[in-house]
């Protein structure tokens, strides 16, 4: 009985974890300002250079749709 509770609250503590975490969002490089395939961008498009960019920082890759998503919102904000 103490496994199946010692388990029911890992897998709420897990569930919990995973639903939260975007509330941690993680902040990315600003890459709006900078000229896409340009020397400056390594003659990337601003997506793949801020995947670049986030695993030279973290050793991770992020997503090509995340990165888009990104560098879209970016752009949103440095045009207002």
């Amino acid at each position: 009985m103490v496994r199946l509770w010692t388990g029911v609250l890992i897998l709420t503590f897990l569930m919990l974890v995973a639903t939260t975490a975007p509330a941690f969002a993680q902040q990315f490089p600003e890459v709006a300002n900078l000229t896409p395939f340009s020397v400056e961008t390594n003659f990337m498009s601003l997506a793949g250079y801020l995947r670049w960019l986030v695993f030279t920082q973290t050793s991770q890759w992020i997503s090509m749709p995340e990165a888009a998503r990104v560098v879209s919102e970016q752009l949103a904000v440095a045009t207002r």
